[in-house]
């Protein structure tokens, strides 16, 4: 995209600057990095699960009005502690910019990253990570004004478009335009609530991002003002856990607790019924099974009776029940034509 500009006024990048100093000081500033299979035995005896969220999306990782983190990534995060420590509170959750979210898993500010993150293969491979799995299929759209002229990706030419720094949607934007010879100015702001702002004051006329996050800060609009998600989506986001590589007792008992929640929803088992004796047919773990993940044999269980099952968090945090209303689309179990699916827990 040869005629692309960036744009970023110099308020804007000193503030930028001083809030990813800070993160990056607070970062440098925590416990060295641990070594490969320590993070499940750090974690046992702090009485902890460090997790990195996001600074606010609705739906995934954000405070309600009592200060309680809620959402997706939230729940799989205290799902984590249940089957882990035995107590879905024995979480803290670190808010985190997409810039500074694998710097603070790096050098172990953090013990595992929940925060919409794409599962690439730039990033597990270059930056010494894994992904434990999918917890949410997504893909990147676009938000307008309602009202306006544009009601297809084809028809942003010469459009300003905010977008965040340090994710995905910054190369995908730069490659879809080129790719259909759209010239677009991208506005990229090191903060997800700094993009939201920017875009609901008019600095761009089109925010891009993943679909869920443009349904979560739709939610913020000013009151009298309506929003349009464009129908296309330009990419693949499958969104998951990400845990430091090399520690495979820790990336195994994560792993797993997000194919526990699935399998609960796949067996009818639910928060309410997770102590059943049916249930714990299903979701107890032998002893040997459970002594090799470092744990007992109701931590499947416990995950359960926390959180729900996947089902159950999904229509909670984004779904019927939430304010997003979102479709389960490709997050159906693989029995309802989606694509979620856990291999068998026996």
């Amino acid at each position: 995209m040869t005629n692309t500009t960036f744009l970023i006024p110099a308020a804007a990048r000193a503030g930028a600057l001083i809030a990813t100093a800070a993160t990056l000081l607070a970062v440098a500033w925590a416990p060295p990095s641990a070594a490969a299979g320590e993070t499940l035995t750090d974690v046992k005896a702090r009485g902890l699960v460090r997790c990195g969220v996001s600074e606010g999306i609705a739906g995934f990782s954000e405070k309600d009005s009592s200060g309680r983190w809620a959402g997706l990534d939230a729940d799989f995060c205290r799902a984590v502690a249940a089957a882990a420590l035995g107590d879905a509170g024995k979480v803290t959750f670190v808010p985190l910019r997409a810039s500074a979210r694998f710097p603070a898993l790096q050098l172990n500010a953090i013990d595992l990253l929940a925060r919409n993150t794409t599962w690439t293969l730039d990033r597990e491979a270059g930056l010494r990570v894994q992904f434990a799995g999918i917890l949410f299929y997504d893909g990147q759209g676009f938000m307008v004004p309602e009202g306006g002229h544009v009601k297809s990706v084809a028809q942003l030419g010469g459009a300003t478009v905010c977008v965040e720094k340090g994710t995905t949607h910054e190369r995908n934007l730069a490659d879809y335009a080129a790719a259909h010879r759209i010239h677009v100015r991208p506005l990229v702001i090191d903060s997800s609530a700094g993009v939201v702002d920017a875009f609901f004051a008019a600095r761009c006329s089109v925010y891009t991002s993943d679909s869920s996050h443009l349904a979560a800060a739709r939610l913020r609009a000013p009151r009298g003002r309506a929003f349009l998600i464009l129908p296309e989506r330009i990419s693949k986001e499958p969104l998951g856990p990400v845990v430091r590589r090399g520690d495979d007792d820790w990336l195994t008992l994560v792993r797993w607790v997000l194919f526990a929640l699935l399998t609960a929803e796949e067996k009818g088992i639910t928060k309410d019924t997770a102590r059943n004796p049916d249930a714990r047919q299903v979701l107890a773990a032998d002893t040997e099974v459970a002594k090799a993940l470092g744990t007992d044999a109701d931590w499947a269980l416990r995950a359960v009776e926390s959180v729900g099952n996947y089902g159950e968090m999904f229509e909670r945090n984004i779904g019927r029940g939430s304010p997003l209303r979102l479709a389960r689309g490709l997050n159906r179990l693989w029995t309802h034509g989606g694509l979620m699916y856990s291999p068998p827990m026996r």
